[in-house]
């Protein structure tokens, strides 16, 4: 679930960038560049997406979820992102070959980036409308998905654009980066603020009922060996060690990828800025990862409060 959130989140983000830089009439017209970059873009996405599959039960029967699309955000995630496939592949194809008139290929990319949005949307919405998960019943799991993978698309496009000598074109990207990623640290802080902050929405004593007899304890587990529930809805982490991986997070996902982008800006031409910008792309996928596992590790369910857990 980690590789498919980041690694999809990002090849969306490319190419919502991709779009954006194309309507600007910035964006390389080369078969070459568009084979890497559009490449690059879809192949994060199918990855992340096949990758999916594996935490199902029976991963060959994924595509029956597509038909729940009127009461599951999963099912609604999945037709957005074969709903995508469309313009985006399109739009790769007739801008790197210049098949079309430049305004026609616009036209698909944007709408392919519209529906970008909508599935990344649709992804957040999958953890957050998950009641029983206070830690992701909240606006700020929407916004965390819908700035990050934009966010590690951007790092990611800037590093690409460099590499093919676009000079404005990789100078508005880092631009993007740069603002995205302030954007991405303000609202990373705000979601662990906030599910810190807040106040526990059940108790052991809410749970069972008994709440009005006093403070309730479990004495037992209702089984005897570990099971589904508890490795992936119960996961403990220790205070401490929650604090040096944000602070992994926040240096790595945010910082270095900023100082990266606007050094990048005001020295563009100097001889080490592609290898700032691979500093930058490197740091920036250690971050998302990161934050992505704390993303999962501190969220825990409803159900642990049966299995000795306090208060969630």
């Amino acid at each position: 679930m980690i590789f498919f959130t980041t690694a999809s989140g990002a090849g969306y983000g490319m190419m919502i960038l991709l779009a954006l830089l194309a309507s600007l009439d910035v964006l390389p017209k080369e078969p070459v560049f568009g084979l890497a970059t559009f490449g690059l873009a879809l192949a994060l996405i199918v990855s992340g997406l096949l990758s999916s599959t594996m935490h199902l039960g029976r991963p060959e029967r994924a595509w029956r979820a597509l038909s729940q699309w009127r009461s599951s955000w999963l099912s609604r995630e999945g037709l957005a992102a074969v709903v995508a496939f469309v313009p985006f592949g399109l739009f790769a194809i007739s801008w790197s070959f210049n098949l079309v008139a430049s305004s026609t290929a616009v036209v698909l990319g944007v709408a392919g980036a519209a529906v970008s949005l909508v599935t990344l949307y649709c992804t957040a919405m999958i953890y957050a409308s998950l009641r029983p998960v206070p830690a992701w019943f909240n606006g700020w799991t929407v916004a965390g998905y819908l700035v990050l993978g934009p966010m590690n698309g951007a790092v990611i496009l800037a590093f690409l654009l460099d590499a093919f000598a676009a000079e404005q074109a990789a100078a508005i990207t880092r631009l993007f980066a740069l603002v995205l990623l302030m954007i991405g640290l303000g609202v990373k802080l705000a979601y662990w603020r906030r599910i810190h902050a807040s106040t526990p929405v059940s108790t052991a004593g809410s749970a069972t009922g008994l709440g009005h007899l006093g403070r309730v304890e479990m004495t037992g587990s209702p089984h005897d060996n570990d099971n589904y529930l508890l490795r992936e809805m119960g996961f403990r982490i220790a205070r401490k060690h929650a604090d040096k991986l944000r602070r992994i997070t926040v240096s790595f996902g945010f910082v270095i990828p900023m100082l990266a982008m606007a050094i990048g800006l005001v020295f563009p031409s100097a001889p080490w800025t592609l290898s700032l910008m691979v500093l930058g792309l490197i740091a920036c996928q250690i971050g998302v990862a990161t934050e992505r596992w704390l993303f999962f590790a501190e969220a825990k369910h409803a159900v642990t409060l049966y299995y000795g857990e306090q208060a969630v």
